[in-house]
Parts: structure tokens; C-alpha cells; sequence
């Protein structure tokens, strides 16, 4: 059990090790996103930028521009208070890494103005960026080398919570691609049919996982895990889906987010239904497992959906 925000500082550092033109920003979160390990191994290479998200954005263009590749953390709900700076650095096609923490209602108890709940939408918006939301250890830690070695803007969306690995270390999680957990009826005979597709990621793909285990002597669920938000490689993620019936689940508000990018996907196969599951009403202050079943977006609220969708 271990949050991805903390894989996340982990990967840095061993990044650092590697990558000596590596440098990371904080918006004086480091104890909350991690970037504090980073801090603590190569302290000449960290920049605290204190509450000025958009005075941190502007340094890590310039640092880009220096040759430099620069990781900037902070709490994803505040970095919508630099999305001039970051709108601009996409245009700029600036070599910079964002790293999103806390992000969802799954946070609990700190309440709806620190839940991240358009930054998916915000940063998809951005031009030629890259948007990615990894669910467990091995995957942050792959897709943060992934940000390394892409040329461009990237956005990396961690989760407050801990939660199971999923993946073995030497999986490999490229840009654009996802991954397939097919339901046990499926693993034991190949020619079984999973009658509803689940795609989600982060928070949500683990409990996506809890409904499609407790439903599983009654219906076969596939789950995909969407890591790579943006891009999609639409043709392979058609190829994947089994059946016409498709639940697009996120910690995230309704416009914008997953589920949207999930339509753009099947926007000309008319005969592929997709519902979405996300979060539309305002959220309050209470335990992740609470503020999950508030929203609808837990294994149970998926679990009702399948059952709406199978009738």
C-alpha cells in the first residue's frame, strides 16, 4: 500500500540520479507531494517557490529553456491559479513536468476547495500536452520516467490515498497506451465475453476492480485502466473493448474529464452506449470512502450502473 504522490517523490529521486539536468519545484507542498525526498538527496537542485504557483510556472519555462527539465509540484486544485502561465507553455512548446497531488474527493476531509476536480479538463485543454493519472507504485514510477524522456509538456495527476500495487515492475506503461484487467470468467475460458467495459484510472480503477471482483460469478466486467488520458491510442482502445457497453468512471467533474475523452474515442461508433460516472454535485468535507459513495463513484455506485446497463 503506498500513494502515488510518494511514488512519485521516490521516482524523482532516482531520476535525479540519473538525469543530472533534472530540477523540481515546489509551491511549498513538498512535505504533501513529496518533492521533499527530491530536496533531501540534491538540495542544490530544488527550488521552493513558496505560495506563487504562477512565479513557479515561469521559472520552470525558463529553466527549460536553460536545458533544463524541470518537475513543478504542487496541489493540483492550486495550479489552476497559473493556467495563464501554463496555457503559455504549451504554446511555447516548453519541456516542463507538472505533477498534480490531492486530487479528487477522494482527498477527504480537507473539502472542496482543495479538491481537484477540473484539472483534467484544464490541463487536456492545452495544446500538445500530455495528461497521464497512474493507479499504483509501478505505474507512477514508469510514467514519471515517461515524462523524462518525452519532449513537452506533461501533467501527472497523484492520488492523496494509498492504495495496492496493481502492476509488476517490469511492465512497461508508454505514453498513450493503457492497460487490460479482463474478469476471471474470462482468464479461464477464452472464449467468454465480458458483457460491460469499465475504463477509469487512479482512485476509481480500484474500485472499478472491487465491483468487477464481487460481480464476477454474475456478469463478466472488463476494466481498462486509462492511465494515458492524453493521448489516446484510440484504435488499440477500440480494438480492446469487448461488447457495446461501456462506464467511463473518474474522481473528477463531469465536463472535460476521462469520460469525455473516452466519447471522443467512440464519438463515430453510434452503436457503442457509454455512461459516465463522475462527480456532479457539490462536494463536502468527510472520509474518502464517504465523499466516493456521496458522488456515486465507489464499487457500489458502479456496480448499480452495470446492473442499469444490463437489463
Amino acid at each position: 500500500m503506498k500513494a502515488t504522490r510518494e511514488s512519485y517523490g521516490e521516482a524523482l529521486v532516482q531520476l535525479g540520479k540519473k538525469y543530472p539536468e533534472i530540477v523540481a519545484l515546489d509551491a511549498e507542498t513538498k512535505n504533501s507531494t513529496f518533492s521533499e525526498f527530491f530536496k533531501k538527496k540534491f538540495p542544490h537542485r530544488f527550488y521552493d517557490c513558496f505560495i506563487a504557483e504562477q512565479n513557479m510556472i515561469g521559472m520552470a519555462v525558463g529553466m527549460a529553456r536553460m536545458g533544463k527539465i524541470p518537475f513543478a509540484s504542487t496541489f493540483a486544485a492550486f495550479l489552476s491559479r497559473a493556467y495563464d502561465q501554463i496555457r503559455m507553455a504549451g504554446l511555447g512548446e516548453s519541456n516542463i513536468k507538472l505533477v498534480g497531488s490531492h486530487a479528487g474527493v477522494s482527498i477527504g476531509e480537507d473539502g472542496s476547495s482543495q479538491m481537484a476536480l477540473e484539472d483534467l479538463a484544464m490541463m487536456r485543454a492545452v495544446w500538445n500536452s500530455v495528461v497521464l493519472y497512474p493507479s499504483d507504485d509501478v505505474s507512477t514510477s514508469k510514467l514519471v520516467e515517461e515524462m523524462v524522456k518525452h519532449h513537452g509538456l506533461c501533467y501527472l495527476r497523484t492520488t492523496r490515498a494509498k492504495t495496492p500495487s496493481l502492476y509488476e515492475s517490469g511492465e512497461n506503461f508508454p505514453i498513450g497506451g493503457f492497460k487490460v484487467h479482463s474478469s476471471s470468467a474470462n482468464r479461464k475460458s477464452q472464449t467468454a465475453e465480458e458483457q460491460v467495459t469499465i475504463i477509469s484510472a487512479g482512485i476509481t480503477l480500484h474500485e472499478a476492480l472491487k465491483a468487477q471482483k464481487e460481480l464476477e460469478n454474475k456478469i463478466d466486467v472488463m476494466v481498462i485502466d486509462l492511465y494515458s488520458i492524453k493521448p489516446i491510442n484510440a484504435e488499440e482502445l477500440r480494438k480492446a473493448v469487448v461488447g457495446d457497453r461501456i462506464i467511463a468512471v473518474e474522481d473528477h467533474w463531469f465536463e472535460g474529464g476521462l469520460g469525455d475523452a473516452v466519447l471522443n474515442v467512440f464519438a463515430d461508433h453510434p452503436n457503442v452506449r457509454i455512461e459516465k460516472l463522475a462527480v456532479t454535485s457539490l462536494p463536502h468535507s468527510g472520509s474518502p470512502e464517504e465523499n466516493l459513495r456521496r458522488a456515486g463513484i465507489d464499487k457500489e455506485g458502479i456496480k448499480k450502473k452495470i446492473n442499469v446497463l444490463i437489463r
